[in-house]
């Protein structure tokens, strides 16, 4: 009976004296909207845009001239040997196989490049994020995207995109 006392009186004395933290703060971020509306985030999708869309330009300028000549190729065909048609049909194969190699390395190239400068952005906004945390006694910092519905007042993604562009002008994408 003494032990369950003791047991009842130092149990009650931990749960007492134990303090309890009631309030947690949780806000969320629009990352996508960091990551396209940002300075840096913004100058890089414009680049790479850019260079997506020249390239697309690039490679259909040569998709088409491919075309031409294997059209050429089939209106010889019965003007030159088999040899000779042979011949040309598979210089004509490794100019496609070569084209299609560099088209698939150019888009690899940009997907990359695409990536590393997600990372890039994402790595910059790690200390921000946690200095304002730090600040504000934050608990939790939640992506938009997995927040099925919160008070507009919780959304802290334009403080953070101003401070973005204040710590970090643009990213490498080399």
């Amino acid at each position: 009976m003494k032990y369950l006392v003791k047991i009842f009186v130092i149990t009650f004395i931990l749960f007492s004296i134990t303090p309890v933290k009631a309030e947690q703060k949780i806000l969320f971020i629009d990352l996508k909207k960091v990551l396209n509306e940002s300075k840096p985030g913004k100058k890089a999708q414009d680049y790479l845009q850019s260079t997506y869309k020249d390239n697309v330009e690039k490679f259909k300028k040569i998709e088409q001239d491919l075309k031409k000549e294997e059209t050429e190729l089939i209106g010889k065909k019965k003007i030159i040997s088999k040899e000779e048609y042979k011949k040309m049909s598979e210089e004509l194969r490794n100019k496609v196989l070569k084209y299609q190699k560099g088209r698939r390395e150019t888009l690899e190239k940009i997907t990359k490049q695409r990536a590393s400068a997600r990372s890039q952005l994402i790595e910059a906004m790690k200390p921000i994020l946690d200095n304002y945390m730090e600040e504000n006694n934050v608990s939790i910092i939640l992506n938009k995207k997995d927040v099925l519905r919160a008070h507009k007042d919780y959304n802290i993604t334009d403080i953070i995109i101003e401070r973005l562009n204040k710590k970090l002008p643009s990213v490498d994408l080399k």
